[in-house]
């Protein structure tokens, strides 16, 4: 499904179908310190019914199915959803997926203790989801907006990683990460009070292989509207980049949490 957001990519379009595979392979990358911090936040555990927006290829809900909470993955892209179906599937996972857009979710009031949302909260429309996710939750349910992004002023091959995409993708504003707390809109003030609000800096450990897939997959090549033969040209230049760096190396990230706790 292609999507088009006026400050996204300058309201260029993109679709996250054309890159579900890769995202399915490449992007299941958060580290075990980075679902820690959710659990320590008495979040997505036994007894609770989280509903995660977003969901991708289920990366979330699969990593954190241990933890004995009933999930509910949901992600605008039906090819998305069909690879989180699939993985969890092959685990052997209940985990329930739909496809739905986070503007558009069709649930009873008060279904969920717990809705997450990971990498993909700047695609929301706020004055639609603030209301809704308050409705969506039980009394005192909380929200949990997270990000891990490198950062290509801290670290030489994203920012060169970053540059590339940039060459064939101009308009892609996906670059230029700091380290920052999550900007929370205001529309949420409404329905929401802040819980917690915290970030760290955390390396990622990556193969050339790994590190390559994982930029493809972004919004900027594997999603975007470039060509086959673009991606083709942007894959080859980005590998011979790599060819200067040893086999395995750590990106440097950061991740943010926010979490806000229904009024």
């Amino acid at each position: 499904m292609e999507i088009s957001i006026a400050n996204i990519d300058k309201g260029k379009s993109f679709d996250w179908g054309k890159a579900s595979k890769d995202y399915a392979k490449y992007r299941d990358i958060y580290p075990a310190e980075f679902y820690d911090k959710i659990i320590a936040l008495g979040l997505c555990i036994k007894g609770q019914s989280v509903l995660d927006i977003g969901t991708g290829t289920g990366v979330l809900p699969r990593n954190m199915y241990k933890y004995g909470a009933n999930w509910t993955g949901t992600d605008i892209s039906k090819d998305q959803i069909e690879q989180a179906q699939m993985l969890s599937a092959q685990l052997g996972y209940d985990i329930k997926y739909i496809t739905s857009s986070a503007e558009k979710l069709d649930f009873e009031n008060g279904s969920f203790d717990v809705i997450t949302a990971c990498q993909c909260y700047w695609y929301f429309d706020n004055k639609i989801t603030a209301p809704l996710f308050s409705k969506l939750l039980k009394p005192g349910g909380k929200v949990a907006f997270m990000v891990m992004n490198w950062l290509p002023y801290e670290d030489e091959i994203a920012k060169k990683s970053e540059d590339l995409v940039l060459k064939y993708n101009p308009v892609w504003t996906g670059a230029g990460e700091t380290f920052h707390p999550i900007n929370l809109s205001d529309e949420y003030n409404e329905f929401f009070d802040v819980d917690t609000m915290f970030e760290f800096r955390i390396p990622i450990h990556f193969t050339k292989d790994g590190w390559n897939g994982r930029i493809k997959a972004c919004r900027g090549v594997g999603a975007s509207s470039l060509t086959q033969q673009q991606i083709a040209d942007w894959e080859k230049e980005h590998l011979e980049m790599l060819s200067e760096y040893p086999d395995e190396f750590d990106i440097m990230h950061y991740a943010a949490f926010a979490v806000l706790k229904k009024k």
